[in-house]
């Protein structure tokens, strides 16, 4: 396989210090997620087939951070979610798994199989717990274009992502820092 982000290297890792980590929401944007997992390096864009991305809050308590409904996937046959596939240390698995609020419940780890150029890769994602549609800010949203555009994903479901309609929240976000300004530029 060619090396870059438009398909995977299928690489052997003799200490399994290393996890694959399947993002589709803000965690597509490098600024974002290498905030708290400093580990983390793109490893390939992937599709993953038989889910459709959705919004919403864990049995229904809106999110502080982002005032809105936020990214999961559920099943739905026929349909795609493309994202990035990062290669990440294992030190950062605690970090990543707080940054999902596993431990309270919101979401929860899952393996699954995402397509990639000419082979399917299994890697770690999160799905929401009782989820409770709602619209994602703005805000949001725009971090999770931001990011899809970052790694080159399908122009298509670029769009798709930019068509989603939002909560029109128009305060300011805690998350909003210079970080995710900067990604901007």
């Amino acid at each position: 396989f060619e090396n870059g982000t438009d398909s995977c290297q299928f690489i052997l890792t003799s200490n399994n210090q290393t996890f694959l980590y399947f993002a589709y929401g803000s965690n597509l944007l490098k600024e974002r997620l290498q905030l708290k997992n400093p580990s983390a390096t793109v490893y390939c864009v992937a599709r993953l087939k038989d889910y459709k991305l959705v919004f919403g809050n864990s049995k229904g308590l809106a999110s502080d951070r982002w005032h809105g409904g936020v990214a999961t996937i559920e099943d739905s046959p026929g349909d795609e979610v493309w994202g990035v596939v990062w290669r990440m240390s294992i030190s950062d698995l605690e970090s990543l798994d707080n940054q999902e609020n596993v431990m309270l419940g919101a979401y929860r780890p899952v393996e699954l199989s995402v397509k990639t150029k000419g082979q399917d890769i299994s890697c770690r994602t999160y799905i929401m717990n009782s989820c409770v549609y709602a619209r994602p800010s703005p805000q949001y949203l725009q971090v999770i274009v931001m990011g899809a555009e970052q790694n080159g994903l399908p122009k298509e479901y670029q769009e798709k992502l930019r068509a989603i309609k939002t909560n029109m929240y128009d305060g300011l976000l805690p998350m909003m820092t210079d970080e995710s300004e900067e990604a901007s530029d």
